[in-house]
């Protein structure tokens, strides 16, 4: 079942496999750290060919960035018990770190560049954010 649209960061927990479904069709998969204290494991998957060359040059350490399709799946442990877990099916993958650029997007025009994403944090926002004590939730 689909959820909604998530970007996440994190660090690979384990390096990306290539499988082929029974249509030869080419699914590459690897498991996200997105915890910062502890672990917190997300599944992501590409079906897409453009990501085949980040997704084939990423391995077990590595930062990224994932844009995409959140999702859950319900899984049967080997002792029976049934466990959900959760996807994203990505549509952008980005590494993150020192001087590395590679970006591989969909065919949307979107692009989260990590220069932004400092330009963001690093503007003042203090006098327009709501105090916590005024958030309903």
């Amino acid at each position: 079942m689909s959820l909604a649209k998530a970007v996440v960061t994190g660090s690979l927990y384990r390096a990306p496999e290539k499988r082929f479904t029974q249509n030869n069709v080419a699914v590459s998969s690897f498991v996200l750290n997105i915890g910062e204290r502890e672990e917190m494991l997300m599944r992501v998957i590409s079906k897409r060919n453009t990501l085949d060359d980040i997704v084939s040059s990423l391995s077990k350490g590595d930062r990224v960035l994932v844009e995409g399709r959140l999702q859950t799946a319900n899984v049967k442990m080997d002792d029976g018990s049934e466990r959900k877990i959760f996807e994203i099916e990505a549509a952008t993958i980005e590494r993150l770190g020192e001087g590395n650029s590679s970006v591989a997007a969909s065919s949307s025009s979107s692009k989260f560049g990590t220069e932004e994403i400092v330009k963001i944090e690093s503007d003042d926002f203090s006098n327009e954010l709501i105090g916590e004590d005024e958030i309903p939730f």
